[in-house]
């Protein structure tokens, strides 16, 4: 870090922040407030689920385990920070913390996509090749799988990083954002950002579209698997498991990809913080919901520990 101090110049960020309207940052209080409390109760519940419940002990239920955890750090790097701008007179962030939480947000967000493939690939194997599932999907490959995810992120998300914080910041420095993102803080920068905007770009491509592609590519064969099955209670099993990943996928990816794999124009970025309320605050949240509320088995297990407390 020694030769990069001389560059920064800049001691602290100041968020813009989603609305300068006192009235309107209120209501964005309370809204947000409710999201974070539910979305971090919701994935404590269903990681409690799966663990103290014999017959979610399958890959399909260590993945979510990953995912819900992996939603409730996600969301508390960037929303209780959130939540503080919109109450208190002072908008601002240091310049280290703005550093570890754009470390922390992408690696997470990172996380999160590679997740999400894994979880694709684990319902193919399950809905495409049912009789070498457990063989294939067998514990020490679900623990690899799930530690790539994680460090490959972690690596990404340091390489992009440095790369973006050794660049001079020399004045500007209020962000057009509500948390400090890659993007918004590389217009910042005091130079040319091409070389790193390059950088970031690839490596979006590999951690944000390989797994995307895979997530396609899981999903075109199981919708063709499902389609010859004979028995209709098969096909709607299958199916409605499919719904609720695709659904957060949608969700999750959609957003992420106009993020980070669009030009940077001037017109789009108050479009882009909306954006990223979406993957940060609203799909932590929907996760829990959609995974269980669309679950059999979850919805089973949740009334079974609730009649257990009763008697």
């Amino acid at each position: 870090m020694g030769h990069m101090k001389t560059n920064f110049t800049v001691t602290e960020f100041v968020f813009l922040g989603l609305s300068s309207d006192p009235k309107v940052q209120l209501v964005l209080f309370f809204v947000f407030l409710l999201f974070y409390i539910l979305s971090v109760v919701g994935n404590i519940i269903i990681i409690t689920i799966i663990q103290i419940e014999p017959r979610l002990q399958t890959p399909m239920y260590f993945f979510l385990t990953n995912l819900s955890f992996l939603d409730i750090c996600y969301t508390s790097t960037n929303v209780p920070q959130m939540l503080s701008n919109m109450v208190g007179s002072k908008k601002t962030i240091p310049f280290a913390s703005c550093a570890t939480q754009m470390y922390f947000s992408l690696s997470f967000g990172m996380i999160e996509c590679v997740l999400l493939g894994v979880m694709a690939y684990d319902r193919y194997v399950a809905i495409c090749h049912p009789l070498h599932y457990t063989v294939i999907m067998d514990q020490n490959t679900c623990v690899q799988l799930a530690a790539i995810s994680w460090s490959s992120s972690f690596l990404s998300s340091m390489v992009i990083n440095v790369l973006t914080l050794s660049l001079p910041y020399c004045g500007p420095n209020v962000l057009n954002h509500f948390f400090c993102e890659v993007p918004s803080v590389l217009r910042l920068a005091c130079t040319d950002t091409s070389l790193t905007e390059m950088v970031v770009f690839v490596f979006s491509i590999i951690i944000v579209f390989i797994p995307f592609l895979l997530i396609i590519v899981s999903y075109a064969r199981i919708l063709l698997s499902v389609l010859r099955m004979r028995s209709a209670s098969g096909r709607h099993k299958a199916l409605s498991t499919c719904a609720s990943h695709l659904t957060v996928v949608t969700l999750f990816y959609g957003t992420a990809i106009f993020m980070y794999m669009r030009p940077q124009s001037k017109s789009s970025r108050a479009g882009g913080k909306v954006i990223a309320v979406f993957y940060t605050v609203v799909t932590p949240m929907l996760n829990p919901l959609i995974y269980s509320l669309r679950n059999q088995d979850v919805k089973g297990s949740l009334r079974r520990a609730i009649t257990k407390k009763k008697t």
